[in-house]
């Protein structure tokens, strides 16, 4: 792939994304959400991102299974451009992220981006590892859940059947496209080490510790807000009946 094809979709994604937050800005906002306007546009324009490359993701391996036997060389066309597509996604975030919202309250994700942009954009450059990198897009199949329950949340709807419903979904596809995907990226890194050239084998090595160390903090605080913290309430009705 040429680097003018790169820049394109890259520049086109990040362009899309500006349309989806000012058409995101058109449409009515919860009562609850007027607060924070902002962060409602941002975490609608991330569910947005979430649901085109959970589905584009899952299409890669299907329409080309063979990409799944050799996620170093081998892809196609339509891999590589999700992967540009994604690097314009996290890139315009980085953008919005620093000229809205307080470095204190965002250097996690920030960091997150700037180790994501790194690895895929070596991934897009080299066209190599761009099966590895669809790989890693997997975890957006949660991330549809998991923005759906920030939503949710700033709707004043964490009370409703469909918030619960949500979480237990959310949950469940944290561990398997979460947790279950990094072990496993990070097994096949391992296991393909002689494969792999030193520097593509550190950046690799330390993006999956960070993202591993990032997520299982991210699972504990879902866990003890969405279902620990219940249970106590629940608990304490019973006791005082």
């Amino acid at each position: 792939m040429e680097l003018s094809s790169v820049i394109l979709t890259t520049g086109s994604s990040i362009g899309f994304f500006r349309l989806v937050n000012s058409g995101v800005s058109k449409l009515p906002i919860p009562e609850s959400a007027r607060r924070n306007a902002w962060k409602w546009r941002n975490i609608s324009t991330s569910f947005v991102h979430s649901f085109i490359t959970a589905v584009w993701a899952v299409l890669c391996f299907f329409l080309h299974p063979q990409m799944a036997e050799d996620l170093i060389e081998t892809f196609s066309w339509f891999s590589h451009a999700l992967v540009s597509f994604s690097i314009g996604y996290f890139i315009y975030d980085f953008l919005d992220m620093v000229l809205n919202q307080k470095l204190s309250q965002s250097w996690e994700l920030l960091f997150h981006h700037i180790v994501v942009i790194t690895c895929f954009g070596l991934s897009v450059l080299s066209c190599r590892y761009v099966g590895f990198a669809v790989v890693a897009l997997l975890v957006e199949i949660n991330s549809v859940f998991l923005h759906l329950r920030q939503i949710l949340r700033m709707a004043s709807m964490a009370s409703v059947t469909a918030y619960r419903v949500n979480s237990m979904i959310n949950l469940g596809t944290y561990v398997v496209f979460r947790i279950n995907t990094l072990a496993w990226m990070t097994r096949w890194l391992v296991l393909n080490r002689d494969k792999v050239p030193l520097l593509a084998y550190t950046l690799g090595s330390v993006g999956m510790a960070i993202m591993t160390a990032m997520n299982i903090v991210l699972f504990c605080r879902l866990l003890r807000s969405d279902f620990l913290k219940s249970s106590t309430r629940e608990t304490k009705k019973e006791k005082e009946m």
